[in-house]
């Protein structure tokens, strides 16, 4: 059977990374684009014709996402795995609690961050429920731990990760035990668009990122007892890139 990818957020960055990581495997992979005017995308489609399909997808409208479920399903009768890329941060985000608020920015990051993975599982389960793999996979963030936590800002971001393993964890209760496997990620500080402009202090370049995600993404935890990370497949974790899992 064909193995089928859906990514989203595959505009640049991680995502697009991704999409050439899984295209050089042999994959066939449907990305998800948000912003038509960027060109990396249809570059990499212009090596893979064969094998990229690009779908407009924003990740915060429900009829965006039903209709690249739509447009898949019309090219292909499974899924095998559905990576949830796509992800906001905010400039607005570093203020604390001695500062004004951007509570309009707030719901935005939540709405990308939390609910867009929501929307895409849903809209994509009539195909995934098909594929031989079943594979959720959500970038989420250290950013996301409370136990960890030792910011004194960036509420928005934070919370909207947060909220994202909860939506993670109460998926898992229900699909896991219908066969579907699931990896959430905290993919390091890379030097990403995710607040508008490229970031240029982090530690990683997205192409670097994407090579430790996309392994843990393919990676069997429950027959590779040679890897660091084994563990069961019954319980939820989130790892970063090194491997380490991080407390909830």
């Amino acid at each position: 059977m064909e193995r089928i990818a859906v990514v989203t957020g595959a505009d640049r960055g991680l995502g697009l990374a991704l999409c050439a990581g899984l295209l050089a495997q042999g994959w066939r992979v449907f990305a998800g684009q948000y912003m038509p005017e960027w060109p990396a995308l249809s570059a990499l489609a212009s090596q893979y014709p064969h094998h990229l399909t690009i779908v407009g997808l924003d990740v915060s409208s429900p009829e965006s996402v039903r209709a690249a479920a739509r447009a898949v399903a019309e090219s292909a009768d499974h899924v095998d795995l559905l990576v949830n890329n796509a992800g906001v941060s905010s400039p607005t985000s570093v203020r604390n609690i001695r500062e004004p608020q951007d509570y309009g920015e707030m719901h935005r990051l939540v709405d990308v961050n939390t609910l867009g993975p929501l929307r895409v599982v849903e809209a994509f389960l009539p195909l995934t429920d098909k594929g031989s793999m079943k594979r959720l996979c959500f970038v989420s963030s250290e950013a996301g731990s409370i136990s960890a936590c030792e910011r004194k800002a960036w509420y928005g971001y934070c919370m909207s990760k947060a909220a994202l393993n909860m939506a993670v964890k109460i998926t898992f209760n229900h699909l896991r035990p219908e066969g579907y496997t699931f990896r959430l990620y905290h993919p390091g500080w890379m030097r990403t668009y995710m607040s508008g402009a490229k970031g240029t202090r982090a530690d990683l370049e997205p192409e670097e990122a994407a090579v430790p995600a996309l392994a843990y993404f393919l990676q069997d935890r429950a027959n590779d007892p040679h890897d660091p990370s084994h563990a069961d497949e019954d319980r939820l974790v989130m790892r970063d890139w090194r491997g380490r899992e991080w407390p909830w």
